[in-house]
Order: structure tokens, then sequence, then C-alpha cells
């Protein structure tokens, strides 16, 4: 496993990450149906280009990746044949070691994600009841508990 930090977001890596975050979402995110996936997936490109540090961890392909900016997860997805092998976490340790990785925000529906982060050391601090954009995903925000 190796994790590379991307700086040529070409369009056919782009293409690749959005495919590992629509498995991944489709497997975490149950409260999300196959229309709302397919709006959402619209704005994925843009996010992975636009955020300022992307990881990808790579077993022979990209399966997983990560974006963080101002020390701040944006957004960690594991292609769904991936999980529980430890990239998630890698990946996270990485955050934190090399970019100071301290708060992040989590959809309060996805219980999973949930139980990880704060196995990884992170408490809620503050709670939403609708997503950034307005949407009615409620949100945790969490923040590392040093």
């Amino acid at each position: 496993m190796k994790i590379i930090e991307i700086k040529d977001r070409n369009d056919q890596l782009l293409n690749i990450l959005v495919n590992v975050w629509k498995d991944s979402v489709k497997a975490t995110h149950t409260f999300l149906n196959e229309q709302e996936i397919e709006h959402i997936k619209e704005y994925v490109p843009m996010a992975l280009k636009s955020v300022e540090h992307l990881m990808v961890v790579d077993n022979d392909e990209a399966v997983g990746f990560m974006g963080i900016e101002n020390h701040k997860l944006e957004m960690l997805f594991i292609a769904s044949n991936q999980r529980g092998k430890g990239l998630g976490k890698a990946l996270l340790h990485y955050g934190m070691k090399n970019y100071d990785v301290c708060e992040l925000t989590v959809n309060e529906q996805n219980p999973q994600a949930i139980g990880f982060y704060e196995a990884m050391g992170f408490k809620t601090y503050k709670k939403t009841e609708l997503d950034e954009e307005g949407n009615p995903y409620p949100l945790l925000y969490m923040k590392l508990d040093r």
C-alpha cells in the first residue's frame, strides 16, 4: 500500500476517484437514495480538484482517497471491497502526522464513520440538523481530543 499526494489531478484520475467515491457512498451512506447519490456525484470532481491536499491510497490501483484543507479532513472514502483493511486508518494517520489534521465533519446518519473517527481520537463538539447545502442530513463536527 502506498499513499501518494496528487498534484496532477487529471480527468482520468478524477474519474477513478469519483467511482471510488460512489462505491464507498453506496456502502456507507444508506440514508441516500440513488437519485441523491447521482445528484451529489456531480459536485465530486470539483471538490477533488479544489481541495488543498489530495492523497490517494494505492494498492496497484487507486482504492481510496482523502482530502485536507486547513488542518481539516474534508473527505475520506475507501472502495467497499477494501474496507476493514486499515486503509482509512493509514490515510487518517498520514493526514494527522503530515498535515496536522485535527478536525472533521461527518454525517450523523453514518454510524460506522462516527465510530471510526471516535476510535481515532475525535470527539463531537457541535451538531447541525442540516448539511452545508441545507439538506436534511444532520452533521457532527468533530475535533481531535488531544
